[in-house]
């Protein structure tokens, strides 16, 4: 596939996140469409598609400064934000992104927009240095974020918003855990070293690929020796402590990393659940892979009556729906697609599901509330209402993993069940 038409598919999620689509879906669906794409094909669609969401604000902000007046064709727009990404953001010959995206701008209407996009992408190319530089004086352009996000960052974590943002600008890392079942990090490290694979060990049972690659590039993968997780969603399995003979609940447990680590920690007897069948395969293609067995049920957590059998469980992992708003460095659509009231929407939703849940729990037993959200209502506040709620409920850790180079952003709360007074 050329040049022209992996820019053209590039426009397509441009479209899709401005109606409020998940970029992720979108590409998914797009590459099932196009059967044809070979893999360096769907790694430049993804390269691009990614970027020009990461760096929205830059890009929209260069562009309006080469503009006398706002673009009102949304096609027009869309193909030199994508021509803008692969210029200031990549190696690709400038002559040959410039020829391509305006020979696709020429087929918009009729053809009255090419010699404008010419100009417009030669003009940057021109004045990029100057355009860049540009962007430090505007706070949109410079952290890529919407200002009330901005805003929100500086207000609850005044230390670190910084960090953050900058965190959020940068590529997700390809983390991996190893499973202890098999080997530790310094083992696969020394099977990824023979294989010229550059790493680093980050603890003992994770390890991180400096330049990411296909998970079937990764030795011993689909023998279940490494999976692919978030060094901050690693946290959540070793919080909970499942201990062997134990019966646990993964809550909302799709797509299975946090399942398959429980496992790999002790022999308990895991109970899965998910809402969405599909959500719930990808659950049990994990399991298969690393050979565990866990009891899967697609269900509503909240809904206990449709699945609990009424046997208490020693630990239950909830890792509530949530804005991800942890995850922006790995899914940059979200910073665009959230609003300033979603996070407290979702913390109502996650009440009923903590309530509910916090009932199957024996007396004695532990309960770790997990989110990939840096919003204090979904997190620490969410917590304190919790506690208030159950008097029966100890807070016996909290933690939060502010986004750097390392991790995501995530939370944790765990609590234990003592007799009710």
């Amino acid at each position: 596939m050329s040049l022209s038409q992996v820019q053209t598919l590039a426009t397509q999620t441009l479209f899709a996140v401005e109606n409020g689509k998940n970029l992720s879906d979108e590409l998914v669906h797009i590459i099932v469409q196009n059967p044809e794409l070979s893999p360096q094909d769907k790694g430049m669609l993804q390269d691009i598609a990614y970027g020009c969401q990461r760096f929205s604000g830059s890009l929209k902000y260069m562009l309006g400064k080469l503009l006398n007046k706002p673009i009102d064709n949304k096609v027009l727009e869309h193909y030199l934000l994508v021509a803008l990404y692969q210029l200031n953001y990549t190696r690709n010959a400038p002559h040959a992104v410039v020829n391509e995206a305006v020979s696709n701008i020429a087929k918009i209407g009729r053809g009255q927009y090419r010699s404008f996009a010419n100009a417009i992408l030669r003009r940057f190319l021109r004045e990029q240095d100057g355009l860049n530089k540009a962007c430090q004086f505007n706070d949109v352009a410079k952290y890529n974020l919407p200002i009330w996000l901005i805003q929100l960052l500086k207000n609850q974590y005044p230390k670190h918003w910084h960090n953050m943002v900058t965190a959020f600008q940068s590529r997700p890392p390809l983390t991996l855990r190893v499973n202890r079942r098999h080997a530790n990090s310094e083992q696969y490290f020394k099977l990824l070293q023979e294989l010229n694979i550059q790493a680093k060990v980050l603890d003992e049972y994770a390890i991180r690929i400096t330049e990411p690659i296909p998970v079937n590039q990764l030795p011993k993968f689909t023998e279940g020796v490494v999976s692919v997780q978030d060094f901050g969603a690693q946290q959540a399995a070793y919080l909970l402590n499942p201990q062997a003979g134990e019966r646990v609940l993964d809550a909302c447990a799709a797509p299975g990393g946090k399942t398959g680590h429980i496992l790999e920690l002790a022999d308990c007897d895991v109970v899965a659940l998910d809402i969405d069948n599909k959500r719930l395969a990808r659950v049990q293609e994990n399991l298969s892979r690393l050979n565990f067995q866990a009891t899967l049920h697609c269900a509503p957590a909240e809904n206990v009556h449709e699945w609990w059998d009424g046997q208490p469980f020693d630990a239950i992992l909830v890792d509530v729906p949530c804005t991800a708003s942890g995850t922006m460095k790995r899914n940059p659509d979200i910073k665009w697609l959230r609003r300033p009231t979603d996070a407290l929407k979702t913390a109502k939703q996650q009440e009923a599901m903590l309530d509910e849940l916090w009932g199957t729990l024996k007396v004695g037993g532990r309960m770790l509330l997990a989110t990939c959200s840096i919003f204090a209502e979904e997190n620490s506040l969410q917590c304190q209402k919790f506690n208030k709620r159950h008097n029966d409920a100890i807070l016996q850790e909290e933690k939060m993993l502010l986004p750097n180079e390392k991790q995501d952003g995530f939370y944790y709360a765990l609590f234990v069940k003592q007799a009710a007074k």
